[in-house]
């Protein structure tokens, strides 16, 4: 199988193991949320916080400092009307839209990094897939996947593409704003983008659950 045809496979399958918690929540995700479950094409999820309160940031995202270029600080707007959402959000993201099979939880990260950890239920699409098609060939069919349609003209109809929810590392990476503004020059709407600026970083420095993909 090609590292093609597993990203495109990807779009609608990711296989975790489903386990629900064994033990009393003491660290919540919020007042009102101790954990976090959800379904998507035919796949369980569970979303909940390291429960160890001595647990630490170990390994390359314990890091501070990153030379820039080329990793900057990225702005809290990514792009004018991306909405941008931090950690709580996101999880109304999964139960609102790709619970529900309108959206998509897109990780935007090179697959070595995807398949080191992911948010549990994201899909690998790289930054790079998202480049014009005189440099990607295989643009049209992702668009397709995503939900768009393509006109006899060979322009893109977005009204029925799905919500897309990009993160990348961290407030440093620039890898889903890349995407974000290569979907943009495509003619996405604006409105159908969401961006996760805190990234792996973030996510990891709250306990949340890393899924390791297969």
């Amino acid at each position: 199988m090609t590292n093609w045809t597993r990203l495109i496979c990807s779009v609608f399958v990711a296989a975790v193991a489903f386990v629900a918690p064994a033990h009393a929540q003491a660290v919540w995700i919020t007042p009102d949320l101790p954990f976090f479950e959800y379904e998507a094409n035919g796949e369980f999820y569970l979303i909940e916080r390291n429960q160890d309160n001595e647990a630490r940031l170990e390994g390359s995202f314990a890091k501070t400092s990153r030379p820039c270029p080329p990793f900057c600080v990225q702005p809290i707007e990514v792009a004018d009307g991306v909405t941008t959402v931090a950690e709580v959000e996101l999880i109304d993201f999964l139960q609102d839209y790709v619970q529900t099979g309108t959206g998509l939880l897109v990780d935007a990260r090179v697959e070595s990094f995807y398949f080191a950890g992911t948010i549990p239920g994201s899909i690998n699409l790289p930054f790079n897939m998202f480049t014009p098609v005189a440099e990607n060939p295989f643009l049209n069919q992702l668009l397709g996947l995503l939900g768009a349609k393509q006109q006899e003209s060979g322009d893109w109809d977005f009204a029925d593409a799905k919500e897309l929810l990009l993160f990348c590392n961290g407030a440093w990476c620039g890898q889903s704003p890349a995407a974000i503004s290569n979907l943009l020059s495509l003619g996405y709407p604006a409105e159908k983008l969401f961006y996760y600026r805190g990234g792996m970083q973030s996510w990891l420095s709250l306990g949340l659950t890393v899924q390791i993909p297969e």
